[in-house]
């Protein structure tokens, strides 16, 4: 009779204890050594009232390839700032709680402590490509970790909707725009 049973290691209580201490830890330290040094500084960049000066390089490198297709290549840069403006608005009205949310997820991102094993992006957002940036969204989209599967459709619906209010988008979509009155 052939054995059905795996030779893997099981996972024990006390081994998921270890993990998930292990992983609070690397958090918290990752967290204290951002407001230590000031990546997670709450000051917002000049021109907007959420977005600060480490969030831009993240920003600027996921929206032209979110917005691939939909955008001309010669549009793209002033569809990035409009985007980025739409996106500043929209965090600015978020509730506290929600807000408190996507900044820790954007320092996460900025962080090169947590960018690297997270998004696969070793190096500055600066210097990816837009393949790396592919490469990383389906990464958190396809993860087996719940949470970054969040952190996927946060991105995705900050940015999309960001774009998609601005009256510019609409034709491409076919959207003839909202009726007057």
């Amino acid at each position: 009779m052939h054995s059905t049973t795996l030779d893997s290691p099981q996972l024990s209580r006390r081994s998921l204890l270890k993990v998930g201490l292990l992983g609070s830890a690397l958090l918290g330290t990752a967290g204290l050594t951002a407001t230590l040094s000031g990546c997670s500084a709450s000051t917002p960049k000049a021109g907007f009232s959420v977005l600060r000066e480490s969030d831009l390089p993240f920003l600027q490198a996921l929206i032209p390839v979110l917005l691939e297709g939909a955008v001309k290549p010669a549009q793209m840069p002033s569809a990035v700032r409009a985007t980025l403006e739409n996106l500043d608005y929209s965090l600015d009205h978020l509730s506290p709680e929600m807000l408190k949310l996507t900044v820790q997820l954007f320092d996460v991102l900025a962080m090169p402590i947590t960018r690297g094993p997270l998004t696969g992006v070793w190096g500055s957002w600066q210097n990816a490509s837009q393949v790396d940036v592919q490469l990383f969204l389906q990464r958190w989209q396809n993860s087996s970790i719940s949470l970054l599967r969040m952190g996927h459709a946060s991105l995705l619906q900050l940015v999309m909707m960001a774009w998609y209010s601005r009256p510019e988008s609409w034709a491409h979509c076919g959207y003839p725009g909202p009726p007057t009155v």
